[in-house]
């Protein structure tokens, strides 16, 4: 059965039909979800979502286009929020620098707070990284990260970059960028990264692959994600959905 370790049916995009939609997951193979909180608001949703279906779970973090909310008073609602049975990671939480604010300053500290509170509850943790490579792993290093665990979301990087990671013993959220044909470095990075270090993820609503690019994304389409993961391996797709489902338990802890 298909892991999906990283959605955000929390988003409003999902509100007319989200009900009928993680409804149908079951009978499409889809046996596992981790929504992914974003904000303050979004971590709210996880924590109900997680309440109203059993087959989801949840992370609770801040995005690091959204580290402007955060605050000490709602920073220890995050921490509350972390001991609750179904969460099973920090994040999103990270750095990105494709829009000029929050200033990289304001980021980097939230991220080393995320960080210092995933050690600190003994959850894994979901990093986000665009456009701020360097950055990102230079705070990971110097934080321990690889003594904390957890999953480089929407791995976008070269496979040098993946080597760093892989020395910190992380996995790689690959999701439907695979699918396009100018991913040639995505590709490259696959088929370098090992399959016992891969997770299956959508991202969304974002993020749709090939031949949906463009539209709403959903879990429904992470068979395109899986097959085009087993071409590059030149493994089956029930291999990759089976080796990226016990990764997913092993790094969440189901």
């Amino acid at each position: 059965m298909i892991f999906e370790s990283h959605a955000h049916y929390d988003d409003e995009v999902f509100d007319e039909d989200r009900e009928q939609l993680l409804a149908s997951f079951k009978e499409k193979g889809i046996d596992t979800v981790v929504n992914v909180g974003a904000s303050l608001a979004g971590c709210r949703a996880t924590v109900e979502l997680t309440k109203e279906y059993p087959f989801i779970y949840g992370a609770i973090g801040i995005h690091p286009s959204e580290v402007g909310e955060l605050n000490e008073d709602n920073f220890t609602s995050l921490k509350e929020w972390c001991a609750l049975d179904k969460i099973v990671a920090v994040g999103e939480t990270g750095l990105d620098y494709h829009w000029p604010e929050p200033g990289p300053a304001l980021q980097k500290d939230w991220f080393e707070r995320q960080l210092a509170l995933a050690g600190e509850v003994k959850l894994p943790v979901i990093i986000h990284s665009r456009e701020a490579a360097k950055d990102t792993l230079e705070i990971m290093q110097a934080h321990h990260a690889g003594e904390i665990g957890g999953v480089v979301h929407c791995f976008s990087y070269a496979k040098e970059m993946a080597r760093e990671y892989l020395n910190m013993d992380f996995y790689f959220g690959i999701g439907g960028v695979i699918t396009f044909k100018n991913a040639k470095k995505l590709k490259e990075a696959v088929e370098y990264i090992p399959m016992e270090k891969i997770l299956l993820e959508t991202d969304s609503p974002y993020l749709a692959p090939e031949p949906y690019r463009g539209k709403r994304n959903s879990s429904l389409h992470l068979p395109y994600v899986a097959q085009s993961i087993a071409d590059i391996k030149g493994i089956s797709y029930e291999e990759v959905v089976e080796i990226t489902e016990n990764n997913a338990r092993r790094l969440f802890g189901l």
